[in-house]
């Protein structure tokens, strides 16, 4: 059972593979949806950083 479904994954990760480099639209849309993708990430990643900043400065004391 278990050997068809990884048999099943491999075949459908291949057959992926081959209709997004043999079709234009297909390899476009993965273009489109790796772009969004990264903007989200990196939109993510300031305002986690944007967040760890205000949490430094607030533990920080000032000097005195």
């Amino acid at each position: 059972m278990e050997k068809m479904f990884c048999l099943g994954i491999v075949l459908g990760m291949v057959g992926g593979a081959l209709i997004v480099a043999n079709s234009y639209k297909a390899r476009a849309l993965v273009k489109k949806s790796q772009a969004e993708i990264l903007e989200k990430m990196d939109e993510m990643m300031d305002e986690r950083l944007a967040a760890s900043e205000e949490e430094s400065g607030k533990t920080k004391k000032p000097k005195a």
